[in-house]
C-alpha cells in the first residue's frame, strides 16, 4: 500500500476517529502509578509458591458497534477471550479459566445466547474453562452493551518468558485473522466515510463490509508450548497501537522485513485516507503475534513447525522499521 494512498481527500487518524494512543499511555501511567506496578507486562504475576498464578482482563472494545449494527453477536465472545488469553501467552502462561461481566442496557434473551455461544466457542478454542461470568442491566450507564472478562492462568516459575528481547534475536510471526479487536474506532471511521456495514465487500471472502470487521480475533494458544520448547525470550500480542507493541519487548530497534501479508480488510480500511505509518501504529496488519528468539536455528524450526514466519531481527538503536518505513 502506498504512502501516498488517500492523500487529498483529507488524511484520516486513529486520533481524529477519537482516540489518542498517547493520552491512553499516559492515563494508563497514572493509574498504574496510583495502584502500584505489578509483576508481568501482559498479564499481572502472583507468586503461590512454585507457581505463578497470572490474571489478565480486557474487553471487546467499539467492535460491540459494528455486531450491535448489524444484530450478529455471535462471534463477539471470542473476541473477549481471544484478547485476554492472547495476552497470557504473551506472557508464557496457559490459560485455564475465565470469567465474563456482560453490562446491558436492557437484558435481551436472544442477544444474551449469541454472546453466551461465543464465549464457549473461544474457550473452546483456547482449551480453558468458563468458571463464571456476571450480568448487570444498567439503563443509566450501558447504551446497547458492553462485553470485558478476566482470564487466569497458570504457569511453571521457570516457564514463564523472560519478556525481554535482545539484540541479535530473530523475531518469528503468525499471522492474524484480520482486524482482530483493536482499531475499530479508527476502522468504523473509515467503513463508514463512503459504505454502510451492509455494503458489498469489494474483495472477496466477505459478503459485506461489516462482516470483514466482524471476524473473530485468532486465539495464539496452540503456541505457548512451541514457543517454550524453542527458548522464546519474549512475545508480543500485536493489539492496540499496532506494531508499536513490540517497544513492550524493550528498547530496541525491530526490523521487520518480511511480515504475513495484510488482508485485503485493511486495503478496505485504508482506502478512506489514512496513511501507512498511521495503519501500522494502530493495526496488526496482518501479523497478530511475534516472539523473540535467541538462537536463530531454533526461530526456524518454531515457524517450521507451526505456521509461523521469521519476519525479522533485533537490533541496537529503537523503535520498529518494516520494510523501510519508521514507526
Amino acid at each position: 500500500m502506498s504512502e501516498d494512498e488517500g492523500e487529498g481527500a483529507g488524511e484520516l487518524t486513529y486520533s481524529d476517529a477519537g482516540v489518542d494512543i498517547a493520552d491512553s499511555e499516559a492515563a494508563t501511567a497514572a493509574l498504574v502509578s496510583a495502584v502500584g506496578q505489578s509483576e508481568g507486562d501482559y498479564a499481572g504475576l502472583l507468586d503461590i509458591g512454585e507457581r505463578y498464578l497470572a490474571l489478565a482482563t480486557d474487553g471487546v472494545g467499539t467492535k460491540l458497534l459494528v455486531a450491535e449494527a448489524l444484530s450478529d453477536y455471535s462471534t463477539i465472545g471470542i473476541d473477549c477471550i481471544a484478547m485476554n488469553a492472547n495476552d497470557l501467552v504473551a506472557a508464557g502462561v496457559e490459560p485455564v479459566a475465565f470469567v465474563d461481566y456482560l453490562a446491558v442496557e436492557a437484558p435481551d434473551e436472544g442477544i444474551a445466547q449469541q454472546v453466551g455461544e461465543g464465549l464457549s466457542s473461544g474457550a473452546e478454542a483456547a482449551g480453558l474453562a468458563l468458571v463464571g461470568g456476571e450480568t448487570a442491566v444498567m439503563p443509566d450507564v450501558i447504551r446497547g452493551l458492553d462485553l470485558a472478562g478476566t482470564c487466569a492462568g497458570l504457569a511453571p516459575k521457570d516457564a514463564v518468558f523472560e519478556g525481554c528481547a535482545e539484540p541479535g534475536d530473530t523475531l518469528v510471526g503468525w499471522a492474524s485473522s484480520g482486524i482482530h479487536s483493536n482499531g475499530l474506532t479508527l476502522a468504523r471511521e473509515a467503513a463508514s466515510r463512503d459504505d454502510d456495514y451492509d455494503d458489498e465487500f469489494p474483495h472477496e471472502g466477505y459478503d459485506t463490509v461489516g462482516e470483514a470487521l466482524l471476524e473473530p480475533t485468532r486465539i495464539y494458544t496452540d503456541l505457548l508450548e512451541p514457543m517454550r520448547s524453542h527458548g522464546t525470550r519474549g512475545a508480543a500480542h500485536i493489539t492496540g497501537g499496532g506494531w508499536t507493541n513490540l517497544d513492550r519487548l524493550g528498547e530496541h530497534r525491530y526490523e521487520i522485513e518480511d511480515p504475513h501479508p495484510a488482508q485485503p480488510v485493511f486495503e478496505f480500511v485504508q482506502s478512506a485516507g489514512i496513511s501507512d505509518e498511521e495503519m501500522h501504529r494502530t493495526f496488526n496488519m496482518g501479523t497478530g503475534f511475534v516472539a523473540a528468539i535467541p538462537d536463530a536455528g531454533d526461530a526456524e524450526a518454531l515457524a517450521d513447525e507451526t505456521d509461523g514466519r521469521v519476519i525479522g531481527r533485533v537490533e541496537e538503536g529503537s523503535g520498529v522499521a518494516i520494510r523501510g518505513l519508521s514507526l
